[in-house]
């Protein structure tokens, strides 16, 4: 450990009350920062625990999130040790929100974000020009409060926000690196993961990622680098991700899988290099038809089930039977882990799989002239939404309009009666349950 005044040098350099997080100013952060790397381990968990609230408050990012993260980098290096993983995984929700849960199997879309994102120059010409033209004096006063904290430096766009720390996070990638040769597998776990989210420094971070494969012992360690690099990578590096597909330890099958998944779909031009579709498919059907193992990398917040059958869904596209996909992820669905908001097979994203059911051109599709694979994902969902646990959905619901969309019956009896399920006991008029709004955050 590195003397907590190494760690923390320039930290009152910085005008912290003139910063804000979650809470108002931001002048509490230099303590809490300083508590992260003191000697009591009690007050550096709930010291940590508020700093994740404050300058991480589900999800937002604050005009004081960039500043706190070089010292959280510098901890992540050489702060105690119990705070190093804690900071790993602050930089990381800093960086990346939860993007894992959206953003896989393809990875993140930089560029795009890039685009989207509203500078604070365009919003004070914007807050500007509400000025010039409101007359209105509660909306007036309102305009100017908006422009002032924007004129302070806060955020205004969450997502010109979130890119100051991603960026800011970026930037201490070159300190960061070292860790990926950390004496502990966890940090260099952590490590990894964290790498894998940054496309834009894929030049500098591939070779340290693929260095770490030739001595790692850990599997997870290993899984996670495989799975980075296929998220960063354009090609197979020296048949990296393909040999790993023969590996005797299904985590790293499964990683080797989910990389290649990648490449094949986001990068078409390596496909004459890569093993077809339906050699990836397997690797994957077979994970998927099995148990969650009882160590796994943090993709997906550790549901590499969920995270197998969205690898599964893009793969249809490019398999010469796809339909042999849909059957494999019907397998998959019920080892799906339940999350605290959805049942276990809607984690995927139930717009996804009507998605991979059927073409919109088709407005009344015909139960029995569907393939085997479409009947039996549809009679899964079907059994699902139909659940005697769930609360009914309004009729012109978003659920409601997508499954009319599709020509799929907007009741409960009369889509169990379409898959052939029983119906005895079913109020004829009752409609599907209500989970989009929930389906939306998976």
């Amino acid at each position: 450990m590195k003397r907590s005044d190494d760690l923390l040098a320039g930290l009152d350099d910085i005008d912290w009350a003139a910063l804000g997080h979650a809470y108002g100013s931001a002048e509490d952060v230099p303590g809490q920062l300083r508590t992260v790397c003191g000697p009591d381990e009690e007050a550096r968990e709930s010291a940590f625990r508020s700093l994740f609230g404050n300058i991480f408050h589900q999800g937002t990012r604050y005009s004081a999130s960039p500043y706190a993260v070089s010292f959280l980098a510098r901890i992540a290096v050489g702060g105690p040790v119990g705070a190093r993983a804690d900071a790993l995984l602050l930089l990381t929700r800093l960086a990346i929100d939860w993007h894992d849960e959206y953003d896989l199997p393809l990875g993140i879309d930089t560029a795009a974000w890039r685009a989207a994102a509203i500078s604070p120059e365009e919003n004070l010409r914007w807050y500007d020009e509400q000025i010039a033209a409101e007359t209105d004096e509660e909306r007036l006063e309102n305009l100017r409060e908006g422009r002032a904290y924007c004129a302070a430096g806060h955020p205004a766009d969450a997502r010109e926000g979130a890119l100051r720390s991603y960026d800011a996070v970026r930037a201490q990638l070159p300190v960061l690196l070292e860790l990926l040769s950390d004496r502990d597998p966890e940090i260099r776990t952590k490590t990894a993961y964290l790498l894998g989210w940054f496309p834009e420094e894929a030049a500098a971070t591939l070779l340290p990622l693929l260095a770490c494969l030739d001595g790692e012992r850990d599997p997870v360690c290993i899984a996670t680098v495989l799975v980075a690099v296929g998220l960063l990578a354009d090609h197979d590096p020296d048949g990296q991700l393909r040999h790993h597909l023969d590996h005797e330890n299904p985590l790293l099958r499964w990683a080797g899988a989910t990389a290649l998944t990648r490449l094949l779909i986001a990068h078409p031009a390596s496909a004459p290099g890569l093993p077809p579709a339906e050699r990836i498919a397997a690797e994957l059907a077979a994970f998927g038809a099995g148990p969650a193992p009882e160590s796994a990398t943090d993709h997906h917040d550790g549901d590499l089930h969920s995270y197998t059958v969205r690898s599964l869904l893009h793969l249809m596209g490019a398999a010469e039977n796809p339909d042999g996909i849909l059957l494999e992820i019907v397998r998959a669905l019920p080892r799906i882990e339940k999350t605290e908001f959805v049942p276990r097979p809607l984690a995927v994203r139930a717009e996804n799989l009507l998605e991979a059911l059927f073409d919109p051109a088709d407005t009344s599709p015909v139960f029995t002239e569907l393939s085997p694979g479409r009947r039996e994902l549809l009679r899964v969902l079907a059994e699902l939404l139909t659940a005697a646990e769930f609360q009914p959905m309004p009729f012109g619901s978003d659920l409601h309009e997508r499954f009319t969309q599709y020509g799929l019956p907007g009741t409960r009896p009369a889509l169990r009666a379409y898959v052939g399920l029983s119906t005895e006991g079913e109020d004829p008029n009752a409609p599907l349950p209500d989970l989009w709004e929930a389906l939306r955050n998976q």
